[in-house]
This record gives C-alpha cells, structure tokens and sequence, in this order.
C-alpha cells in the first residue's frame, strides 16, 4: 500500500470516528454530520491527504460554531448583570460587616430607583424641581435674554417649584389639565352633560367633520368627540375622588403617559372651546355682554367667526401650533378656571403675571403656569409654606382700615 492510498484510508477512518462521536451526542445532528462523513470518505480517497486536512478544519469550525450559543447563554445581560453585582460585592470590605437582609434591601432600593427613573422619563409631566437650580442649569449664559429669565426666575423661586411639561404643540393645554386633575374640589356642574354636545353642535352647524385626531379611530368624529368627553368626566370625578394627594398624583401620573388617553383628554377641551366660541359669538350677534377677550378673539382676519376659527387655528393645536395667548384666555373662560400665568421674558413689566382671561372671576380655582416666550408652558407648584392658599390664591393681610387689597406682586 502506498503512502497516498493509506493517508486516504486514514482520513476514512477518522472520519468515520468523527461521525460516530457526533451522532451520539447531538441525534439529528448526527443523521447530517453521517451524510458529511460519507461526503468526506469519497473526497479523501480522490484527493488525498490534502482533502483530508481541509475536512477536519471544515469539521473543527462546524463544531466551534455551535458551541457559540451555549457560551452566549452564559452571558446574557440579566446574567451579566447579576454576575457583575455578586463580584462587586465579594470584593467589597464593607459588604463584609453587613447583614444579607441589608444587602438586599439595598439592591431592592436601587431596582424601585431605576424603575422610577423610567417612569418619568416616559411621563408627559414631569416631578416637581427647584426652580432656582432648573434655572441655573438652563440659563448659564450672560445674554440679556438669560439674564432676565433667571431674575424671573429668581424672583418666583421661594414661592414655587416647577414641574416640566412636553415640549409639543399641546403643552398649554396639557398644563393646564395636569393642573385642573390635581387640585380640583369638585366635578363641575356644566361638565355632566357635556358628552351630548359633539351630536348638538354638529346637528346645528356642520362644524365636527373637519376635526383631526392626533390618532386614528374607526368611530365617527362626532362618536370619537362623545368619547373624549365622557372619558374627560369620568377622569375628573376620579380625580375629586382621590382621598389622598399622593394617590391623586399616582392617577394623573397615570393618566399623562403619552398614550391615547392623554391626547383624547386634549382634544376634549379642544372641543369645549370651539362650543365656547360659538356660544360666545352668538351672544355678540345678539349684543349681549361678553367678555373683553371675545373681540379680540373675533376680530383676526382668521377668525372672525367660530367656523374660520376652528378651520384656520383650533383644529391645528397640537399638530403645527400651540394656544396664543387670546385663545388661553377662551380656554380658561372654556373650563370656569382662572389661569394665571408667570411670563418670565415680562419680568420687570406689568405683564410679568397675566390672568387668562383678564376679568377673572373670585370664585373660579386658580392654576399656575409659566412660560418663558408664551410658546412653551410649564406648571408651578405652590411650596408648602407658600403664600398661597389651596387654590393657588395669594394670601395677603388685609390693611388697618379693614379693607381688603389684591396684588399681582410676589
């Protein structure tokens, strides 16, 4: 036998080796490393030993190949991260001195801080913050324009902090829900009815079908607008009914999540003020009185009546532009709240704090926004040992003579 037939038959029969060994650890495995073998045996004994070698490496990378995923197991990254801590903490001193029960209680505490920590980052409205270091961080510049926000700022921070709010077309509006959710007494009488309107209003005037969701839905827009509504009330309610401020904070944190619930919310006081302009400009028609806000609202070229005002700005909140500042006032009058917000671009002015509408009334709950540019609007919080009352209402002692006097002034 020559040397070439037998290296041949040497690589026949470590093929046939090979074959066995794995047949007999993987099973179906072994029915396509047989077929192989028999392929490596035919080419062995036609090409020689130079064949042989290059089947056994082919053979050896097949083989470190599926052993890939088994060593990948190993270290998947829940794994990866709990092998992580435990060497941590082997090469810990101080986890020498500390007790098992503490060391989990600790690792619990970090889990509850992570999963905390996402929550926000996914909620439209964030936790309250120190005003002054919020400033500190985003106004660092020397600019005229930073250095009047911060004394704006500054002139605010012992009485309130701030809660951060989306930056989308809708944040004035999500505000002030936010605000209306977390600090109402009371379901408002003229809100039981209020999913009945969408049908009125669109049996009287052909207003609903030009609406414009931020979603899709497979109901009407007047069915869909009937939705918004009664879900509106039933959030309200709930929120009145909380017993407690922080299980009222845990139903709007709930609620402000950026979901379709959120934007429906939105697109409901949408449609109170689109109902609240039509009443309102029919008041007009027929000359009674209506508030100073409404001729302003009705005099722009591109709404001079409810249609072109829906047509031209309201069914546009949201998607290309927010509320201006005519249309904040129609949203107060909208919702029976008063809106007092702190323009900080205004400091040193009389406009530095605006009432939305102007003619605001005694008995209407007060909420607090903020706003930089009268873009982007954020929430203020009254601190506990604020000058305000629950209503968010400046505390002031009347003067000797007995009578009573308000001030816009902090």
């Amino acid at each position: 036998m020559n040397k070439t037939t037998k290296s041949a038959c040497d690589s026949e029969r470590q093929s046939k080796k090979v074959k066995t060994s794995h047949g007999s650890t993987h099973g179906t495995q072994g029915q396509k490393a047989d077929v192989k073998g028999r392929a490596a045996k035919k080419d062995a004994c036609s090409s020689g030993p130079e064949r042989s070698s290059e089947s056994s490496h082919t053979m050896q990378k097949r083989a470190q190949k599926e052993a890939k995923p088994a060593h990948s197991d190993r270290h998947s990254p829940q794994q990866h991260l709990m092998k992580t801590a435990s060497a941590e903490d082997e090469k810990s001193d101080v986890d020498l001195y500390r007790g098992e029960e503490e060391i989990q209680k600790e690792l619990q505490d970090k889990q509850q801080s992570e999963s905390a920590a996402v929550s926000e980052s996914q909620s439209s409205v964030s936790a309250a913050e120190d005003i002054q270091t919020y400033s500190e961080k985003e106004w660092k510049g020397n600019t005229t324009k930073s250095l009047l926000i911060r004394k704006g700022y500054e002139a605010i921070a012992n009485e309130f902090n701030l809660r951060r709010v989306r930056g989308d077309n809708y944040c004035a509006l999500r505000a002030t829900l936010f605000q209306v959710l977390s600090q109402s007494k009371q379901l408002p009488v003229w809100l039981h009815d209020a999913d009945k309107w969408p049908k009125q209003i669109q049996c009287d005037q052909d207003f609903i079908k030009e609406w414009q969701f931020p979603f899709e839905s497979s109901k009407s827009r007047v069915q869909h607008l009937e939705q918004c509504l009664e879900l509106l009330k039933k959030r309200w309610q709930e929120a009145v009914q909380c017993k407690s401020l922080e299980e009222r904070e845990r139903m709007c944190q709930q609620v402000f999540r950026g979901h379709d619930e959120e934007y429906e919310l939105l697109e409901a006081l949408k449609f109170l003020m689109l109902r609240t302009a039509i009443q309102l400009h029919s008041d007009m028609e027929k000359g009674s009185d209506v508030p100073e806000f409404c001729w302003l609202l009705f005099a722009r070229d591109s709404s001079k009546c409810p249609k072109t005002f829906l047509t031209n700005h309201l069914r546009h909140v949201g998607f290309s532009g927010g509320l201006e500042q005519v249309e904040m006032c129609l949203l107060g009058y909208s919702i029976q709240q008063m809106l007092r917000v702190v323009r900080l671009y205004k400091c040193d002015t009389e406009e530095f704090i605006t009432y939305y509408p102007n003619n605001h009334k005694k008995d209407w709950p007060l909420l607090c926004l903020l706003t930089e540019d009268d873009r982007h609007y954020n929430l203020l919080v009254p601190k506990k040992c604020s000058k305000f009352d629950a209503h968010g209402r400046p505390r002031w002692n009347p003067p000797s003579d007995g009578q009573s006097s308000i001030t816009t002034r902090l």
